[in-house]
């Protein structure tokens, strides 16, 4: 619900940093909720896209070329007007398993060592664009690794499964 009311501008206005409003290849960007804002050190930010049906980097087909450039082109901007931190300074990746799903980009600072950063959950997006521009169907196709907690729920169905 947090998501939908930012993109409804129903909660938390006064924090987008930027927004593009096309509907098909637009979405707003915003001050994670982790990032405190009061030293670049640790800057992090989220694109949230206006797309409601795009749930995971899964989704994801070269049809989405447009609003995943978009995401990184106009995010790298807008970070670089407000904050001064240049895209060369920035992590732009997509989580899987994502935390929420509904598609969404994070913008961290380069030094920070940022919760899903690692090799094993964060896709960088540079890396999804291109793997698109190869394969439509990459993330259909590709066998994902990803990290599970002994305590999360899907670990449990896993273990269910008999496959841990």
């Amino acid at each position: 619900q947090w998501v939908y009311n930012i993109l409804e501008k129903k909660a938390e206005t006064e924090r987008i940093v930027h927004e593009n409003p096309d509907p098909s290849n637009g979405f707003v960007l915003v001050p994670d909720l982790k990032w405190n804002q009061n030293q670049l050190d640790d800057l992090y930010l989220v694109a949230v896209v206006h797309r409601r049906e795009i749930k995971s980097l899964r989704d994801l087909t070269a049809e989405h070329l447009p609003l995943l450039r978009n995401v990184l082109q106009e995010g790298k901007e807008a970070i670089a007007k407000r904050f001064g931190v240049p895209g060369s300074q920035l992590r732009i990746y997509l989580h899987y398993q994502p935390s929420y799903y509904h598609l969404h980009v994070h913008f961290t600072a380069l030094g920070h060592d940022a919760p899903g950063s690692s090799v094993e959950r964060a896709h960088l997006l540079a890396d999804v664009i291109d793997n698109l521009a190869m394969d439509s169907t990459f993330y259909q196709k590709r066998a994902l690794t990803f990290p599970l907690r002994a305590d999360e729920p899907l670990f449990k169905k896993f273990q269910e499964a008999g496959k841990v």
